[in-house]
């Protein structure tokens, strides 16, 4: 598969890890939009680390990452939901050549900026959202950072990403287990980070762990598959205009001719005329229950 999240444990030591590749759902983000490099390769990263991160926890829902910023780019957005469904998308302001300074990382594209996670159930109830300035130049160091200040989780990242792949791997440190192994965190640290980008983008991720970590005990889980999915649809566009009301729609549809929604994580574009919006509204209205006889 050439899309997969790959799980491992040390097992003697309180250490677990995650390997994604991703390629058709990287893809199939790129093509439906003409994202500058420099904006893209943070993207991709981005992605690689939400899968990352998703596969960590045991949670029902939708996992979104966020970055804000005040430079050239203004918004990264990237969510996950169950079963590993992703998908992501970006805003900019104008050209965003790829040159030394926005190969500057981070604070050179989104300027003063905040990294959101957001945790949101499938059940409704209350959903989670912890958030940090972004004080990194890297996609790996802004979540090493997240998650040593709002978790308290010793976790390191490796990132890569080029135009066909994006990958990461991920260690972290379990904090409920015991280790006689006192060197085992920094010694796994130290083999992890001698990863080359082109390893993470090309080599499978058995034959990956075994060149890094091949005088170690590990345990290899079954790979989870990762695919690209929009969770947009007629259904919710149709609940959205709903929720606008007739009138606002109405004034819209006499402006313009027609409504239009553009979902900006896969470019679909919904349009409804004046018939369309018509029967929503109709459809709305419930039918009066007949009088009971008696």
């Amino acid at each position: 598969m050439s899309d997969t999240l790959q799980r491992f444990l040390f097992e003697h030591a309180p250490i677990r890890g995650e390997i994604v590749q991703l390629a058709a759902t990287w893809q199939a983000v790129t093509e439906r939009h003409d994202y500058p490099a420099p904006l893209r390769k943070i993207l991709g990263e981005l992605m690689a680390a939400g899968a990352l991160l998703a596969a960590t926890l045991k949670f029902d829902g939708t996992l979104i990452l966020q970055l804000h910023g005040n430079g050239p780019v203004k918004l990264i957005v990237v969510e996950c939901a169950a079963g590993h469904a992703m998908r992501a998308t970006a805003k900019w302001d104008g050209d965003i050549p790829a040159n030394d300074q926005t190969a500057g990382g981070l604070r050179a594209l989104l300027g003063n900026g905040r990294f959101a996670i957001n945790l949101v159930p499938d059940s409704g109830q209350q959903g989670y959202q912890g958030i940090v300035d972004l004080d990194a130049d890297s996609i790996a160091a802004a979540f090493e950072h997240y998650m040593a200040t709002s978790e308290q989780i010793e976790t390191r990242l490796w990132l890569a990403c080029d135009d066909t792949h994006a990958a990461g791997l991920l260690i972290q440190k379990l904090p409920e287990r015991e280790t006689s192994d006192a060197d085992a965190w920094p010694r796994a640290g130290q083999l992890a980070a001698t990863v080359k980008a082109e390893e993470l983008l090309k080599l499978a991720p058995q034959v990956l762990l075994r060149r890094l970590f091949h005088e170690e005990d590990l345990r290899v889980f079954e790979p989870q598959p990762v695919y690209f999915r929009c969770s947009c649809s007629s259904e919710r566009v149709t609940g959205m205009l709903r929720m606008l009301g007739a009138d606002e729609v109405r004034s819209v549809i006499a402006e313009r001719g027609e409504v239009e929604v553009h979902c900006e994580f896969c470019n679909r574009r919904y349009v409804f005329d004046a018939v369309d919006s018509e029967q929503i509204f109709a459809a709305a209205v419930s039918t009066p229950p007949e009088p009971t006889r008696h």
